[in-house]
């Protein structure tokens, strides 16, 4: 079974301010690294553009008719001090919308083994009715209610290895017992949310946080002693990733200090996880990573150990 690789040229029309760190160059330094011929093999689309009602199935549609009211047709619109909107930036993100959710059904209809979404900007602070640090739909919590209503998936789990706690994420699932949303960050560290005593109302949010200079033993740990034993207890039937690779050592905007090889470590551990439980079902959407070199390098790892390699 393949995997498949969906992404758009329309995510490299998300333009922000001189100096920014969440700039098209992340996306061009991904195609790059998976233009390699080790990654000959991946199967690549283009990602279609998603649709409001999907958006609506985690985001109210008070605040998806503001966004799109807002969005610009020239110059650049600044919502808060990270996230502003350029004239290209609401295609880009229905573009992030509609590839999460075709990737979710490519896995879910056994076309594909597994899928990378590599798309722009991320999505995993948007809250329900609240675009923030540099985010404005949430990608993976619309892939994992899309794979609910469509295919009657009874538990997905969400898996969030990027260096900030995906707020957005525990916001929109916070009440729901048939998500299960993991997460390792670095703490203290933007959005200040992801404390270990943070776990929702159903026990369904697992937050282990990390430490300034903490690495791979470190990471590790949190998987092999929470997180793993608390998806191996839920059992679940779809596995996302909300991959971003801010946690590595090279990254400017954090102090964790993982290398390419806990990224193919922790892809490998999850593919274990959801053979068991999900037929093998994963679909990783990019998240942060915004030193382009620590970018390539942990896309490599991370695509690679999808691949089997």
């Amino acid at each position: 079974m393949s995997t498949l690789l969906l992404s758009h040229k329309a995510c490299l029309d998300h333009v922000t301010p001189p100096g920014h760190p969440e700039r098209p160059d992340r996306l061009r330094a991904v195609e790059e690294a998976l233009s390699h011929e080790r990654f000959q093999y991946l199967v690549r689309d283009q990602a279609p553009e998603g649709d409001l009602d999907l958006v609506t199935l985690c985001h109210n549609e008070h605040y998806v008719t503001e966004l799109r009211h807002i969005a610009p047709t020239s110059g650049q619109v600044y919502i808060d001090g990270d996230t502003s909107m350029s004239p290209g930036t609401w295609e880009a993100v229905m573009r992030g919308v509609g590839a999460a959710v075709a990737a979710t059904e490519a896995v879910m209809a056994g076309e594909h083994r597994n899928a990378f979404v590599a798309v722009r900007p991320p999505g995993h602070h948007a809250e329900i009715g609240k675009p923030m640090g540099f985010c404005f739909f949430d990608n993976v919590a619309i892939a994992a209610r899309h794979a609910q209503r469509k295919y009657g998936i009874k538990r997905a789990a969400i898996v969030d290895f990027d260096v900030h706690h995906g707020n957005g994420t525990q916001d929109i699932f916070w009440s729901d017992p048939t998500v299960m949303y993991c997460s390792t960050h670095q703490m203290p560290l933007f959005p200040g949310t992801g404390a270990r005593s943070e776990r929702g109302d159903h026990d369904t949010i697992v937050n282990a946080p990390l430490a300034s200079e903490d690495g791979g033993p470190e990471f590790r740990a949190a998987f092999e002693n929470l997180i793993l034993p608390q998806l191996t207890k839920f059992s679940p039937e779809l596995v996302i990733i909300s991959a971003g690779f801010d946690a590595h050592y090279r990254d400017p905007l954090a102090s964790l200090n993982l290398r390419a090889e806990d990224y193919s470590w922790v892809t490998r551990k999850l593919m274990d996880l959801a053979d068991k439980t999900a037929e093998g079902r994963i679909v990783s959407v990019l998240e942060g990573g915004y030193d382009l070199q620590g970018l390539k390098e942990s896309v490599t790892a991370h695509v690679g150990a999808l691949m089997g390699a």
